[in-house]
């Protein structure tokens, strides 16, 4: 058992403060839980140690060190932990583990594949941390998305699934007929088949400030941060399904909802936008982009300009959450195999890239839909082609199926 004198600084809804704790609890270390929106003094020096930001989970050590917002990997190093999988020879390795990530290990494995799962973070992606989800079949109410994630999680675990939750992939290559990933502590991998369902991040808008702001009053999402601004104003920037998505979640905490769109029209659903249109507490502006964060230690502002007249307006909301576009996890195998101008992975019209082999699926690949329900097709037809891969080339030697 590992022991330790730490203290947890978080809050409820957080789901990082989630997985963190669900990471020391499975490492059986002892921690302080201490609840913010509970205790003005505690999210006071949380503020304090992060230069003013409100980011949790803050995690103190007994040594007096301080972690914001770790990844498991992190947390592991600082513990001495080096988490590894049971072995180093698997029939697929999927790099991964959102809805497309863990579909494709459901199917592997009920194919008979020793499938093991990598993920940098926590299990389910960005479907993990999005408040609700109601457009995936058969959830006629909704799903929160840290619930669709644990059913998932768990349904693949049912069936046999390793899932290695805290190291992130440093690499993909191919060594004679096998397929290798090394991790960034070291640990390599060997495997007849790979499945990069890495996924991708919400862009940046790389305007004076933002850099200085993140945390401080500038978000990329809103179950994480919304409830900091219970009764007060806040912008969200992007007129896609995220931004009206997380703009009409952001009104069960904030007073208003000003949503800021650069083109001429907003890019979201018809359903979405008829369900923006009808909630008071937002405000649609088209033509309108952001230029400039103020602010010193906090946002106090923001520079917006009106495209269409050219006039440039100064707001004050307490918060901004930036939902721009998707940019593709895709650094570990830049080198590795194909990518497009935006560094999304090609792919054949079986979900092969240009290294045998090796398959994308899910919001890393070129093509992508980013719907979840279209991840989990596309994970289910990737596990299918590892098959139909393994059955039929030198690669699979050894594999016999059901």
């Amino acid at each position: 058992m590992t022991e330790a004198k730490i203290k947890v600084y978080g809050a409820p809804w957080c789901p990082d403060c989630s997985r963190s704790k669900q990471f020391l609890g499975d490492q059986r270390v002892h921690y302080e839980w201490i609840n913010v929106d509970n205790d003005p003094e505690a999210l006071e020096y949380v503020q304090q140690v992060n230069n003013g930001k409100q980011i949790i989970p803050t995690i103190v050590f007994e040594d007096g060190s301080i972690l914001v917002e770790p990844t498991n990997a992190e947390l592991a190093a600082k513990l001495g932990i080096k988490p590894r999988a049971t072995r180093q020879f698997y029939d697929v390795v999927i790099v991964g583990s959102g809805p497309a990530g863990l579909t494709s290990a459901i199917y592997c494995a009920r194919e008979g594949l020793d499938t093991l799962v990598i993920e940098r973070s926590a299990v389910g992606g960005q479907a993990g941390v999005t408040g609700r989800i109601d457009n995936y079949p058969g959830f006629p109410q909704g799903v929160g998305g840290a619930e669709l994630a644990n059913q998932l999680r768990d349904h693949a675990v049912r069936f046999g699934v390793e899932i290695l939750s805290a190291q992130a992939v440093a690499g993909v290559m191919a060594q004679g007929d096998y397929r290798l990933v090394t991790t960034e502590t070291g640990d390599e991998y060997c495997s007849n088949a790979i499945i990069l369902a890495s996924g991708s991040h919400y862009r940046r808008l790389y305007v004076p400030g933002e850099d200085d702001l993140i945390g401080a009053g500038i978000h990329f999402c809103a179950t994480c941060d919304g409830p900091f601004y219970k009764g007060e104003e806040v912008v969200v920037v992007g007129g896609g399904n995220s931004g009206i998505e997380e703009g009409i979640f952001l009104t069960k905490f904030a007073t208003k909802v000003t949503v800021l769109e650069f083109s001429d029209r907003l890019r979201a659903s018809r359903l979405l936008q008829e369900t923006a249109a009808n909630n008071p507490k937002i405000e649609i502006r088209l033509q309108h982009a952001v230029e400039e964060f103020k602010g010193d230690r906090k946002l106090t502002g923001i520079v917006v300009k009106d495209i269409k007249s050219g006039e440039v307006m100064e707001m004050h909301p307490a918060g901004v959450f930036v939902f721009i576009g998707l940019q593709p996890n895709t650094d570990f195998v830049k080198d590795a195999v194909e990518l497009d101008a935006q560094g999304f992975i090609e792919t054949s019209a079986t979900l092969e890239t240009n290294m045998p082999g090796v398959f994308a699926t899910g919001d890393v690949r070129t093509g992508s839909t980013k719907q979840i329900a279209s991840a989990v097709g596309e994970g289910a037809t990737a596990a299918l082609m590892v098959r139909h891969y393994l059955e039929n080339s030198t690669g699979g030697r050894g594999y016999k199926g059901d």
